[in-house]
């Protein structure tokens, strides 16, 4: 038999975008893919045609949720219908975690019978440890991108969970220079609330770091649905800053670069990949400033969660704190020794995230989706 393999594919951030695009690749290199679902510019250029904008759905702390709630309500309502009707042979939800628990909720509800994944396994460990057991019943396997995911899933009594790497590793990022001089990355994330909260800071920064001796200029690497907000937000700022929502030309940037200042998230993995030393920030709004404090204010850079241990330093702060920002960045401007280290560490990073912890292995993606199909469907 040659049946087409229906998937529903859900992405509902930029980086889960990325990592569904890569996903709907792997599989067509292996079978015949109708691909239908929720995704922006990266599944777009896989021939998806979304429903509605993925931007619909990229919201980050309690307080962007309540503002949309009776959207991503209906949201969750129009997907569920949307998977119901077209009857996918396996639905993939990546990452949008609040919303993929309960639109998983809904469809079983509603009697979908087929397999369900979640790509990207939610950070149970760091924040709630018994919300694992709760996913058991939602998700037939979680994809996990970090090694260490599929021990602690088993270990909290979680779904079936496989490390299957990230899209980042297959890139072949170009490493970044250690010369004595470069250009400062500034990464704001591409939430609405990220950016209201931390593009303003960035720009104080920069003004205060343009004279150092070390820093050749500013860039903005971001997404092209991004691209002409962030020229507009930047126009004012006291130095230029140039930004750039080209992959390659982002990646040729990194490897002119000496640090980065970068928001906490899949943007930390991809300049850990490119060598190239950072200090990660992050603006808390008040709910999450509460929950960060609940459990104990831990790591959140993924570097230092990969390798357990502090490599970079983490300003994670309740309100814009840009000289506390521009010191940092000048303490790494500053130590040569401080930008070897984290250099090295992400040397250790790059083999462990290539090949995965002992007990779990690197695997396909791709192959783990479609061990879920049956066979006499193919």
């Amino acid at each position: 038999m040659n049946n087409t393999f229906k998937l529903f594919v859900l992405a509902g951030e930029p980086s889960g975008d990325r990592i569904a695009a890569d996903l709907v690749k792997r599989l067509r290199a292996k079978v015949n893919v109708d691909v239908s679902g929720v995704g922006g510019d990266e599944l777009i250029g896989q021939g998806l045609r979304p429903p509605f904008p993925m931007s619909d759905l990229a919201v980050m702390g309690l307080t962007d949720v309540l503002l949309r709630l009776p959207l991503l309500l209906w949201r969750i309502e129009q997907t569920a219908r949307a998977i119901m009707a077209t009857q996918p042979d396996i639905v993939v939800l990546v990452d949008a975690q609040d919303f993929s628990k309960r639109l998983a909720k809904r469809i079983k509800t509603l009697g979908f019978g087929k397999p369900i994944l979640l790509y990207v396994a939610p950070t149970v460990w760091a924040r709630a440890p018994h919300r694992a057991k709760a996913l058991k019943p939602l998700f037939d396997e979680v994809l996990a991108v970090l090694p260490f995911e599929p021990a602690v899933m088993t270990r909290l009594e979680g779904p079936l969970t496989s490390y299957v790497g990230h899209p980042a590793l297959d890139e072949g990022l170009a490493i970044c220079a250690t010369s004595a001089r470069g250009l400062v990355a500034l990464l704001p994330g591409s939430r609405n609330g990220e950016l209201r909260r931390h593009l303003p800071v960035l720009g104080q920064v920069a003004g205060q770091l343009a004279d150092h001796s070390a820093v050749d200029g500013f860039f903005i690497p971001t997404l092209p649905s991004l691209e002409s907000r962030l020229r507009a937000e930047t126009a004012n700022w006291p130095v230029p800053v140039t930004i750039v929502a080209d992959r390659t030309a982002r990646h040729a940037l990194y490897a002119q670069s000496i640090i980065a200042l970068s928001v906490s998230g899949t943007a930390t993995l991809e300049l850990a990949l490119a060598r190239l030393p950072m200090v990660v920030i992050y603006v808390l709004d008040t709910p999450q400033a509460r929950e960060f404090e609940r459990i104990g204010r831990p790591q959140v850079g993924l570097p230092n969660i990969i390798l357990a241990r502090p490599v970079t330093e983490e300003l994670i702060t309740v309100r814009p704190e840009p000289d506390l920002l521009v010191a940092a960045a000048r303490r790494l401007l500053d130590n040569e020794k401080a930008r070897h280290n984290q250099i090295v560490a992400f040397d250790e990073l790059v083999a462990l995230m290539e090949q995965g912890a002992p007990d779990a292995p690197r695997q396909d993606p791709a192959d783990r989706v479609l061990g879920h199909w049956p066979v006499s469907d193919r």
